[in-house]
C-alpha cells in the first residue's frame, strides 16, 4: 500500500462493559442495589448496563470513578470499545456481502507489484483494496470513480479497464501527495520545461530526479509509475490541489522518444488546459494521429514544438531525405541539445523513415517490478 499502517490487535468479539461492572462490584462485595444508592442511579439503569441493554454514559463513568475507585476514562474506555467492535462487526458482515464486487480491481497484479497486501481472507482483502483507494465503501469508490460526472471517465481506457486504469491513477496519486511542491507557478514551470529538455541526454538515474526536482520547484508533482495490465495508458496529468498539479508517467513502451513526447505532452496540458480537468492518454502515436478533441491536438503540438521545431526539422529533412544516416541524426540531435532518439522517434511519426530504421539510436528502459523507478 502507499500509506503506511500500525498492526494492531482488533477483537472479532464484544464485551459488554457491563460484565466488567458487574466483576467490579462482586470484588468489592456491593451489590448492584448499593451501587445504585451510592452512584445516585437508579437500580433499573444498573441493572441495564449490567445486562448490556444500556450504554455507561459519561456522567456515569464519572459517577462510577467516585464509587469504585476506577477512573472514569477507563470506564468511557471500556463502552467506546465495545461499541466500536459492535461496529466493526456490522460491518464485516456488510462487506462480506460486497466482495464479488473486487472483481473489477486487479487485485492481483497490484499485490504483485506492491501496492496492496494480499490475503487469503476475502473480506480482509476487500478491506485493503478500499484502504488503497482512500475510499469507504465500494459504493463509495463507485461514485469517486465511475460516476457520470467523473471525469476519469472521457478515457477509453478507463470504458475498457475502469479498476486498472483508476488503481494506476490512484497510485499516482498517493505518491504525489508524500511529494513536497512549491505553490504552483505558471512562469517557473515553463522555464523548467528548457532545463528539462536538456535532460533527455541523459541517463533515468539523472533525469528522473532532476526531472522531479525541477516541477516540484514549480508545483508539478511527477511521478513515474508502471501501468498494470490492460491499462494501455502513457501518462496522465490533473490537479491534485488549486496549487499542485500531477504529471503521471507508466512509460509504457520503454523508449526515450516515447517517454519524453509523453512527458511534454502532459505538460503542455499544465500550462494550456483548466485545473478541472484530467488528462489520461493513451498509446501516444495512436493519440497523435486520431485525436479529434482539440485540446489533445494542442497538447501534441505543444510537444512536438518544444522537443522538435517544425522549422529546423524540415531543413534536416530536406538536406537528409531520403537517406537519413544515424551520424546525421546524431550531429542534428546535438545541435537542438536533444537525446537522437527523439529524433529519431519524430522521424519515423511523420513517415520519412520506416518504424523499423535507426531504432540504435533510441534509449531503452526497463523498469523494476516492484517499483517506480526506470
Amino acid at each position: 500500500m502507499g500509506n503506511a499502517k500500525v498492526s494492531e490487535f482488533v477483537p472479532d468479539y464484544a464485551i459488554p462493559p457491563g460484565e466488567t461492572l458487574q466483576e467490579t462490584i462482586q470484588f468489592l462485595g456491593m451489590s448492584q442495589a448499593e451501587l445504585a444508592k451510592r452512584a445516585g442511579i437508579s437500580r433499573t439503569t444498573i441493572s441495564d448496563v449490567v445486562n448490556g441493554r444500556a450504554a455507561i454514559t459519561p456522567r456515569m463513568a464519572l459517577q462510577f470513578e467516585r464509587v469504585l475507585g476506577a477512573p472514569a476514562t477507563f470506564w468511557n474506555n471500556l463502552e467506546r470499545n465495545y461499541q466500536q467492535t459492535l461496529v466493526r462487526q456490522a460491518e464485516k458482515k456488510k462487506l462480506k456481502s460486497q466482495t464479488e464486487w473486487m472483481l473489477k480491481i486487479p487485485v492481483a497484479a497490484m499485490a504483485k507489484v506492491g501496492w496492496i497486501r494480499r490475503s487469503t481472507d476475502e473480506v480482509e482483502q476487500l478491506q485493503e483494496v478500499l484502504d488503497f483507494f482512500g475510499v469507504a465503501s465500494p459504493q463509495a469508490w463507485e461514485r469517486v470513480w465511475t460516476a457520470p460526472q467523473a471525469a476519469f471517465r472521457k478515457s477509453r481506457a478507463f470504458e475498457s479497464e475502469p479498476g486498472s486504469v483508476a488503481a494506476w491513477l490512484r497510485k499516482g496519486e498517493i505518491e504525489s501527495q508524500q511529494m513536497e511542491c512549491r505553490p504552483y507557478n505558471e512562469s517557473r514551470f515553463e522555464d523548467s520545461l528548457r532545463d528539462i529538455r536538456a535532460l533527455t541526454t541523459e541517463p533515468p538515474n539523472v533525469f528522473q530526479a532532476e526531472t522531479q526536482k525541477l516541477c516540484a520547484a514549480a508545483g508539478v508533482a511527477v511521478v513515474f509509475v508502471p501501468e498494470l495490465p490492460k491499462t494501455r495508458l502513457s501518462g496522465a496529468t490533473r490537479w491534485l490541489t488549486p496549487n499542485k498539479a500531477i504529471i503521471e508517467l507508466s512509460v509504457r513502451h520503454k523508449s526515450d522518444d516515447h517517454l519524453w513526447f509523453t512527458f511534454f505532452h502532459e505538460a503542455g496540458h499544465i500550462l494550456r488546459h483548466g485545473k478541472t480537468d484530467v488528462f489520461i492518454d493513451e498509446d501516444w502515436k495512436r493519440a497523435t494521429s486520431n485525436s479529434k478533441n482539440k485540446r489533445e491536438r494542442e497538447a501534441n503540438e505543444f510537444a512536438s514544438s518544444l522537443l522538435v521545431p517544425a522549422e529546423a526539422l524540415g531543413r534536416f529533412v530536406a538536406e537528409n531525405k531520403p537517406k537519413f544516416s544515424a551520424a546525421n541524426v546524431r550531429r542534428f540531435a546535438s545541435e537542438l541539445g536533444i537525446a537522437p532518439g527523439i529524433v529519431v522517434g519524430r522521424l519515423q511519426y511523420e513517415g520519412h523513415i520506416p518504424y523499423s530504421h535507426l531504432n540504435a539510436l533510441k534509449q531503452r528502459f526497463k523498469w523494476a517490478e516492484s517499483g517506480s523507478k526506470p
